[in-house]
């Protein structure tokens, strides 16, 4: 698999360029990010627009949040939280959280029911309680 690394070093300086009001965005919310082309086993973004659905897991201010990456395709084990998004099986990859910065955000897909919402912290939490 030949990585993109040079169209996403491109659009990566375009959006650390820009310089607009940061999107009203919170927590629970299910986002379009701009994830990227990245190393080895770390999670890609998809498309020419390098993005994937990001479940906003934390939010610290108006510029930056902690974020989990969705997969639509079926991941079993203790790092991955099935849920249904939209009508759609996704799996929460908690072993890929990271810090974002709103420039990343492209476009709000939709929001997590509360008690997803707390699956979803639950298992995060117990996880790095117990490893």
């Amino acid at each position: 698999m030949i990585k993109r690394f040079l169209e996403w070093i491109g659009l990566k300086e375009k959006l650390n360029k820009q310089n607009h009001e940061p999107p009203l965005f919170k927590e629970n919310e299910v986002w379009w990010c701009y994830i990227g082309e990245n190393v080895g086993n770390e999670i890609n973004g998809k498309s020419e627009k390098f993005t994937r659905p990001i479940f906003i897991f934390k939010k610290y201010d108006r510029y930056t949040f902690f974020g989990l990456p969705l997969t639509s395709k079926k991941k079993v084990g203790s790092w991955y939280v099935p849920i249904s998004f939209l009508n759609t099986s996704q799996t929460v990859v908690l072993s890929q959280s990271r810090i974002f910065d709103y420039r990343r955000l492209d476009k709000k897909i939709g929001e997590l029911t509360l008690g997803e919402g707390v699956f979803i912290r639950e298992e995060f939490t117990h996880l790095h309680m117990t490893s």
